[in-house]
């Protein structure tokens, strides 16, 4: 190639904005988008009592039955870790009471939603974009267009609801279960005493908190459920566009959750700092 051939700085620049950054925001414009549109289709549907239920029962149980036991399984060290590292921080200054505190600000209003953002962008949010994927792949939604069925509020709304219904229901789950890690943990491995640790529970936690966590999960559910709903429906090219789009759904959601969750807490924390009693 000579030297004439080789592309500009300025061409180069312009192709990498079209292949890359030009191309995220159209995707994301459009997830925007479509999930506006089912989101009041959902509002709608339910006002005039159109709303597919069962479709929303099947999925709830379905995403409970994929998700509940590796929530499980990760909540549990997440408490264990939490506990062991405070500790091991605050015995250096003498303040072992504090631990419980530990738990109201660590697991409650941070480790909860990231849990359940993890298990809810990988465990939901493959399924609801291997399925959509796999319909897409068959042509059933065009089928649906075809018979004047709308994908969006028969597939895509229930998943929608069954999602943010789910992710609340795993974080008071982890919330639970962390809890119970990181009390037994400090309790009978630690040595510490109960009295201390529920008093530093109280004295730093908040019903807020809790409403906090469970404010930012559902709203995972949903975020999920629209970006997995989009890549699914999206799906080109066989099987190979099926494993593409789950891998897009669980990478963007994974990635939009941490986000999204840092955005809040710091908003939380400028608007209601936390604060002792």
């Amino acid at each position: 190639m000579t030297t004439a051939d080789r592309p500009s700085a300025a061409t180069a620049i312009t192709d990498f904005w079209n292949d890359h950054p030009k191309r995220a925001l159209e995707t994301f414009g459009r997830q925007m988008s479509m999930g506006r549109e089912v989101i009041v289709g959902l509002v709608l549907a339910i006002v005039r009592g159109r709303f597919h239920w069962r479709e929303f029962v099947r999925q709830g149980a379905f995403m409970a039955n994929v998700s509940a036991i590796p929530t499980m399984i990760v909540a549990i060290p997440v408490g264990v870790v939490v506990s062991l590292q405070v500790s091991l921080v605050i015995k250096q200054v003498g303040a072992e009471s504090f631990v419980g505190a530990a738990v109201g600000i660590g697991v409650v209003k941070q480790g909860a939603p990231l849990v359940t953002s993890i298990m809810i962008a990988g465990a939901v949010g493959s399924a609801i974009a291997a399925d959509l994927g796999s319909r897409t792949i068959r042509e059933e939604i065009d089928a649906m267009r075809t018979m004047g069925v709308d994908p969006l509020q028969r597939l895509v709304g229930p998943r929608l609801l069954a999602a943010m219904l789910i992710s609340t229901l795993l974080c008071g789950f982890v919330v639970f279960v962390g809890f119970a890690a990181t009390y037994g943990f400090f309790v009978y491995a630690d040595g510490g005493t109960p009295g201390s640790f529920l008093q530093a529970f109280v004295d730093f936690a908040s019903s807020n908190d809790l409403l906090l966590a469970f404010f930012k999960s559902a709203l995972f559910g949903a975020l999920t459920a629209i970006i997995a709903g989009y890549h699914g429906l999206h799906a080109r090219g066989g099987p190979a566009g099926v494993a593409n789009a789950v891998n897009a759904a669980v990478v963007q959601s994974a990635l939009v959750l941490f986000g999204v969750n840092v955005v809040i807490s710091q908003i939380y924390n400028a608007v209601v700092p936390s604060q002792l009693g």
